[in-house]
């Protein structure tokens, strides 16, 4: 196998602007990339390491966290068995009784799929939240603190209110006897039980995994939803799109609402099917809700997607998506659907009240620039679909001459799928790794899986911080370094630039 230090970056035609040739520079890329100097190439300032990250100073919080940490976590294991005993609702269910059944004091909304759930979520906490209502919000994975996944108003958990919980959870979990939680579910019934102190009025609820046994699905919401799906998960969910598509119809429930986008043929079917045998009255944006979305360029606002929903009750005309991608347009389109059917269901809002809240929407982690001397955007994709999305629209909204991909992903995913896209998109490819996280693949598994299918060259290294290092002697100004392919190495990347911002400021990191 060729080792990391021998490999250099491969240099197919990069994207360039309307009338500049930059052939000689991408060679010039290359030679400082493998230790050449290069006359013609100023070299970017050195990357400053990112100061590490402090442990938390409230001991009694990181007391809760290590009660947190000691049980057994999905989300970091390799090799997980997807059944009724590892996932075991009936034990959510009695961890929720002993905790007095918290899940059950307020409205909720329940949204599944395999990508975009997390933007579509976020979308409709901000619309409810703008037209008054006190509004909680679950959500994972979470880029830098646990606490990012339980919200109310936009606010995270506090490190108290962590603490009490956690002791109140302390006392639930005992009466389970050797029947103990999970990691997820211990957190998503503090997240239930938070929302109940809090009186929140309805919660938007995101599923961890799948859905048909997500801890999640103990809910019975006004309205469940249902993003795009695509591959990923498959070692666990199913190999097939059919399968995968009735894991995620599982939060179907009878005589409750149900709506999806547009979807493959053989999801739209299997959505269907299951509905019917649960009795979900479903409906698809874009066919039985009538719904359109254009890309367009203005002087005032730039490049941007605009949005149509039209129902019986709803008229939601060229709305502004706030998020970046077209992709994000059937996100927003699912999110007014949503807004509709809780309408539908009694909820009493104003309608413009409501889509003013799409302009508070700011989701940490999606197509986010986190550094601009040298230009550096981060994004969780973590499927070929995802990553696809990323790059048309990163093409869309951000002009570049070549773009430095630096990519990490979990073993369990759709690595050929992931890597095809990334071959597409990519001038020069970086495989790193996030640190700490025994499911991530190896680097120059990575690497060497990508030349061999594409033909192309690639650089492997074990850490971030390397993998930027190499990326900002590769790149002059005009070029983009786009990192993704897993949240754990989105929420790594973020980090370090939030050690350089605060070394800039002769400050701690925050």
């Amino acid at each position: 196998m060729i080792t990391a230090k021998k490999r250099k970056l491969s240099a197919p035609g990069a994207k360039r602007k309307p009338g500049k040739v930059s052939h000689g520079k991408i060679k010039r890329h290359i030679a400082v990339a493998v230790g050449k100097k290069s006359s013609h190439h100023k070299t970017p300032a050195v990357v400053v390491k990112a100061a590490p990250v402090l442990p938390p100073e409230n001991k009694a919080y990181a007391k809760a966290i290590d009660f947190l940490m000691s049980h057994t976590d999905y989300e970091r294991m390799r090799v997980v068995r997807y059944n009724t005993t590892t996932f075991n609702l009936d034990r959510m269910r009695q961890f929720l009784e002993a905790l007095g059944n918290p899940h059950q004091a307020y409205k909720t909304v329940h949204i599944a799929g395999t990508k975009g759930k997390g933007s579509t979520c976020h979308m409709v906490a901000a619309m409810l939240r703008n037209a008054g209502f006190n509004v909680g919000l679950y959500t994972s994975p979470h880029l830098l603190n646990l606490r990012e996944r339980i919200c109310v108003n936009g606010r995270h958990i506090s490190e108290d209110q962590f603490v009490v919980l956690m002791k109140r959870i302390e006392g639930a979990i005992k009466k389970l006897g050797s029947n103990k939680p999970t990691f997820f579910e211990i957190l998503t019934a503090m997240g239930f039980a938070h929302f109940a102190d809090e009186h929140v009025d309805i919660a938007v609820i995101e599923t961890g995994l799948g859905g048909r046994l997500d801890s999640t699905n103990v809910i019975t919401p006004e309205v469940t939803a249902i993003t795009n799906i695509s591959y990923d998960h498959m070692a666990v969910l199913g190999n097939s799109l059919t399968k995968i598509a009735e894991e995620k119809a599982g939060i179907f429930k009878k005589d409750v609402p149900a709506l999806s986008c547009l979807q493959e043929p053989e999801v739209t079917a299997t959505l269907s099917r299951v509905a019917q045998n649960v009795h979900a009255p479903l409906e698809f944006v874009g066919t039985d809700i009538e719904f359109s979305h254009r890309f367009e360029v203005t002087r005032p606002v730039g490049p941007h997607v605009r949005v149509s929903l039209t129902t019986v009750r709803s008229h939601f005309e060229h709305l502004t998506v706030p998020l970046i991608g077209e992709h994000q347009a059937v996100n927003c389109g699912l999110a007014l659907a949503i807004l509709d059917k809780l309408k539908a269901g009694g909820l009493q809002f104003s309608d413009s009240k409501a889509v003013a809240g799409l302009q508070d929407v700011n989701l940490p982690g999606r197509i986010e620039t986190v550094w601009h001397d040298p230009r550096v955007i981060i994004d969780g994709a973590h499927n070929a679909a995802s990553v696809k999305a990323l790059f048309r629209g990163i093409s869309q909204y951000i002009p570049y001459d070549s773009m430095v991909v630096i990519f990490g992903c979990n073993c369990d995913k759709d690595i050929d799928g992931m890597l095809e896209q990334v071959s597409l998109g990519a001038d020069k490819v970086i495989f790193t790794r996030s640190h700490n996280n025994p499911k991530s693949a190896s680097p120059d598994e990575l690497s060497a899986r990508y030349v061999d299918r594409f033909g192309k060259m690639a650089q492997a290294t074990e850490t971030f911080s390397d993998a930027m290092d190499i990326a900002v002697r590769a790149i002059s100004r005009e070029d983009l370094v786009t990192v993704t392919g897993s949240f754990y190495l989105i929420g790594e990347a973020k980090r370090h630039f939030m050690g350089r911002t605060a070394a800039n400021h002769n400050s701690a990191p925050l």
